[in-house]
């Protein structure tokens, strides 16, 4: 997102008699892992009084390493934060929280209340009754699984993981710099061609990504705790083998 054209896009709105009054900043886009510039896109919400939520789907686990956290500087000046441990962090699916800034705004906003369900004159403490605070009610407990993982890895834990895999992404980055037969973006034809041969020896599963008028190209991501610079290679050298002849 380009601050002066966000500013630009709401003055025009409001010169046409509309009402802006939400805007979504990005931490870890999906194709491309971009952070928005959040405090520049928080001025601009503050300004014009608009509810300001960051998407942190992905990069909010990078909250975690000292290393990477500067990249989400400025979400604290959000008024809500969607953030899915089931990413960065590995949780087994699904885990994902929204937070917001006032308290009980969820609650108010989300809790049914239901009689048959949530009676307040129970033997015990109601407040332990505690589905009519989840949107989804009777479902798994989702914030159970990202608990019993933060005691068995700990905060040090998850930096390490997280660590690990920026450094594999920057180790991807340089060995494909330095080769002459890889471009940062593939040849429209050739990247969905080299998936298919993969799929069909067996050999990786890779995914490729259209964007707009650009050419089809491989979307890198780093989320298993298990992935090694030897995988990276292995890779590399797969898509070399299989695009050679291409």
């Amino acid at each position: 997102m380009i601050p002066a054209e966000l500013e630009k896009n709401i003055l025009q709105a409001k010169s046409k008699g509309q009402t802006p009054f939400y805007v979504t900043a990005t931490a870890g886009s999906t194709v491309f892992g971009a952070f928005y510039p959040l405090h520049d896109i928080a001025e601009i919400c503050e300004m014009h009084k608009l509810w300001m939520h960051v998407d942190a789907a992905w990069g909010g686990g990078l909250l975690l390493s000292r290393n990477h956290s500067y990249k989400l500087s400025g979400t604290e000046r959000a008024n809500s934060v969607i953030w899915n441990p089931h990413k960065l962090m590995g949780i087994p699916l699904q885990c994902s929280a929204i937070l917001t800034g006032e308290k009980g705004l969820l609650g108010a906003c989300n809790q049914m209340q239901t009689g048959y369900l949530f009676q307040p004159d129970k033997l015990y403490n109601v407040d332990f009754d505690t589905g009519h605070k989840s949107i989804q009610c009777g479902r798994h407990v989702d914030i159970f699984k990202l608990w019993l993982t933060w005691k068995a890895k700990g905060t040090y834990g998850f930096e390490a993981q997280i660590n690990r895999y920026m450094e594999l992404a920057k180790y991807f980055y340089k060995v494909l710099k330095r080769k002459d037969n890889f471009k940062l973006v593939f040849d429209a034809k050739i990247a969905p061609k080299i998936k298919a041969q993969m799929i069909e020896e067996g050999t990786a599963m890779l995914n490729y990504q259209p964007y707009g008028d650009k050419v089809h190209f491989f979307r890198m991501v780093f989320s298993n705790p298990a992935t090694r610079q030897t995988d990276v290679d292995f890779v590399i050298d797969e898509i070399q083998r299989l695009g050679k002849d291409l």
